[in-house]
């Protein structure tokens, strides 16, 4: 097997602002894998917030390439991959995730199949997925809302976490005002002391809201189940929540769980919460870091198995390089094609690692950051 990567910066429509920082573009890493005259891709994206820039990424993922050599087949490297034989212990989530996206798309590929099919599935997942409002003005909030519904988005997520609690709440009640259909989910990204959050969530259940993220500080998994248990509204853990043990910490003790590929090491670490969850009375929520649509694909791909979707990533981008998996109705749907189903949206696939979008040098950093005084941090959704 043959493997390469190239480096590019995703630069978002307009900066998405949450309660820690603020960000108008990142890097992703494109991992390509060929053998026998097919390629399948994954990607990986910068994250300051995991410790991941574009230059730790690059030296993972071609260490990882170095024990694909190990094996004979894309096949069987995903079967080592699944047993946990690689990437090597301590590789981090974000790397072994594009890593068995990468072969899953080839894989399917070579079989004829695509991603679901390989999973199980005989039709093709699709779901509405939320769209994400930042912190912004209420008149900001309320025209992006109104133009969302328009475009046939049914499920908002609101970011909060603003400095004074009553710029938040103005907010969702000018969302909830133009958009009184949809269903509204909040993510304070861990902004609130737990007083604060028991001085909240009523007023937030009195404004329709279906269910908060990770309102309180990560760190203290027992303080979130201890407030989910006499919240108001359905709780979801997100930051607390980013591997297996964690999830197993909490299943049964919050309402949902945020599972991220790129946090959690992929899809078969996604499925493995995902039995774990079954008939623990948490639900399973797929979320995303912001990226393109080669890095959101093989979430599509589980979307049916999610009571909450937030695939919107690629959706934020000024220009998403790859195409494949709808969204801009709200709606994300996994492709039919062979593998991921996706491709680059200027031209053929890019062959032997050769980019679809501007390239950077490997070791450029391009997460533009703008904390806020409080909190640093990037903005990973």
């Amino acid at each position: 097997m043959k493997v390469s990567q190239r480096t590019v910066r995703l630069e978002l429509t307009e900066p998405l602002r949450i309660s820690r920082s603020t960000m108008a573009a990142r890097d992703a890493v494109w991992l390509a894998i060929e053998h026998q005259g097919h390629s399948g891709y994954g990607e990986a994206v910068t994250s300051t917030y995991y410790g991941l820039d574009a230059a730790t990424l690059g030296r993972l993922l071609h260490e990882a390439a170095r024990e694909l050599a190990r094996c004979a087949t894309p096949e069987s490297a995903l079967d080592a991959l699944r047993a946990g034989d690689l990437p090597a212990p301590g590789t981090p989530p974000a790397v072994t995730a594009a890593v068995e996206s990468a072969l899953l798309d080839l894989v399917g590929k070579r079989a004829g199949l695509p991603v679901h099919q390989l999973l199980g599935a005989s039709e093709a997942p699709s779901a509405a997925t939320a769209r994400t409002i930042g912190i912004t003005s209420c008149r900001a909030a309320a025209e992006q809302a109104g133009r969302l519904t328009r475009l046939g988005f049914s499920v908002i997520k609101i970011k909060a976490g603003a400095p004074d609690p009553e710029d938040d709440l103005d907010r969702v009640l000018a969302v909830r005002n133009a958009a009184p259909h949809a269903r509204l989910l909040l993510d304070p990204n861990g902004a609130w002391s737990p007083a604060l959050a028991d001085a909240l969530l009523p007023r937030y259940a009195g404004l329709g809201i279906e269910a908060v993220e990770q309102p309180l500080a990560p760190g203290d998994p027992e303080a979130l189940a201890a407030l989910a248990a006499r919240s108001p509204l359905p709780v979801i853990a997100d930051e607390d929540a980013v591997g297996f043990e964690d999830a197993q910490r909490l299943a049964g003790r919050v309402h949902g769980i945020n599972v991220k590929l790129a946090k959690c090491g992929g899809v078969t670490a996604a499925l493995r919460i995902a039995d774990l969850l079954a008939g623990s009375g948490t639900e399973l929520m797929l979320g995303c870091l912001t990226a393109s649509t080669l890095g959101l694909a093989p979430a599509v791909h589980l979307a049916d198995r999610a009571r909450w979707t937030d695939l919107d990533g690629h959706l934020l981008l000024a220009h998403d390089p790859w195409t494949g998996i709808g969204g801009t109705d709200g709606t994300v749907r996994a492709g039919r094609e062979p593998g991921l189903g996706v491709r680059p949206a200027h031209g053929a696939p890019p062959p032997d690692g050769e980019t679809a979008g501007q390239e950077t040098p490997d070791q450029e950093t391009v997460v533009q950051e703008t904390p806020e005084p409080v909190r640093g941090g990037e903005a990973d959704r």
